[in-house]
């Protein structure tokens, strides 16, 4: 028996880890079935001549994120009036009742509408909207104008659901996500820091590199587009915070420290030269990792960042130091690629200080307290 209770309670604490780690992704196939059947519903009590579209509104309307859901209902409204505005008008004034002028009315309606398209992804219903509209009436025996009507209405049904769904059904907000995928590259930032200056005379592999640099950049591209659901949300007044701009723009700059670090780290330095700025070098690996993981930690928490006193320290110790040693003309002995990569470290570091006094202000802003 105490086995059997043993075995259970673990099964319950798997799934429980389960559901948190899946949570967002279980929230969402809650909410897109909830839209959809309510869409359904909504399409059957009006008496819509094609239910499937208000359905299927719903599902491309009901999104991860508040923002994002926001954006697509936007944009898939103003497609699909567009598109019902262009076809419909096409299908009252040119005759098509023959197939040859049917085939040239629907070449005329999804060529320039396609061309529009073609500029704008999130325009791609306008196509698709103009044909429905032109091909109904001749399936369903209905006119140009009511299978606009329609059309209209089916999409305004699923898109309102859509929404309504996303925005009272456990609403995950842009800005909290934005928050954590902000927190999530400060973590990936500092492991890089940290890979590239433990042994700066030792250049990583290119396969290591690229994928400290791949993993930074994929993390920096879902942080943007995060961003700017997050700032749809703020333009909407359905929620509140700072500007994520200069949260971005700040980590996007260390990124590029990152790169050029990767870069600069691999020179070898005469023994008097390394006994002077390799303890100094060590001192800034430990403080600025553990202080973009403690701003990190901050961010998720919107608690005030760490303070900025322990990583200024180590940085104007080595400044100092690099200064005497070209002062002394200890680099005149070395290689010209190693120096140019000494001098490049030198700059790459100064970079890294400038923002991370960025960094605390930043995280500064989103707290709460």
């Amino acid at each position: 028996m105490p086995a059997n209770e043993t075995r259970f309670t673990r099964l319950l604490t798997s799934i429980r880890k389960w559901i948190h780690r899946y949570r967002l992704q279980l929230i969402l196939a809650l909410r897109v079935t909830v839209a959809a059947v309510l869409a359904f519903a909504v399409a059957q009590v009006l008496h819509l001549h094609l239910p499937l579209w208000a359905v299927l509104t719903s599902l491309i309307v009901t999104q991860m994120s508040l923002g994002r859901s926001l954006k697509v209902a936007s944009d898939y409204l103003i497609g699909t009036f567009g598109g019902v505005a262009y076809g419909g008008a096409l299908a009252i004034l040119i005759p098509h009742e023959s197939e040859w002028a049917l085939l040239g009315v629907l070449a005329l309606a999804i060529a320039p509408l396609a061309f529009i398209a073609s500029f704008r992804a999130n325009f791609n219903v306008l196509p698709v909207t103009a044909i429905i509209v032109l091909l109904v009436p001749s399936m369903q025996h209905v006119s140009p104008a009511g299978s606009a009507i329609d059309r209209i209405l089916e999409v305004t049904v699923g898109g309102a659901v859509g929404f309504i769904v996303s925005f009272l059904l456990f609403p995950s907000r842009a800005n909290t996500i934005t928050i954590q995928a902000a927190a999530d590259m400060l973590d990936l930032l500092a492991d890089g820091l940290s890979r590239f200056l433990e042994d700066h005379t030792r250049e990583l592999d290119l396969a290591e590199r690229r994928r400290i640099q791949d993993g930074i950049a994929a993390a920096l591209t879902r942080l943007n587009t995060t961003g700017a659901e997050a700032e749809h949300e703020r333009n909407a007044r359905l929620t509140s915070g700072p500007n994520t701009g200069p949260l971005l723009r700040t980590l996007l700059r260390l990124r590029h420290d990152i790169v050029l670090l990767g870069r600069a780290v691999g020179c070898e330095l005469p023994e008097e030269i390394a006994a002077q700025l390799t303890p100094r070098l060590k001192k800034i690996e430990t403080t600025s990792r553990d202080f973009l993981r403690a701003s990190g930690a901050a961010l998720r928490d919107q608690k005030p960042p760490p303070p900025l006193g322990p990583i200024d320290a180590p940085f104007r110790d080595y400044i100092e130091r690099f200064g005497a040693v070209r002062r002394e003309g200890l680099t005149r002995a070395m290689k010209s690629e190693d120096a140019e990569r000494l001098f490049a470290l030198g700059f790459a570091l100064e970079q890294l200080r400038e923002h991370l006094v960025e960094v605390h202000r930043v995280v500064g802003e989103w707290a709460h307290d």
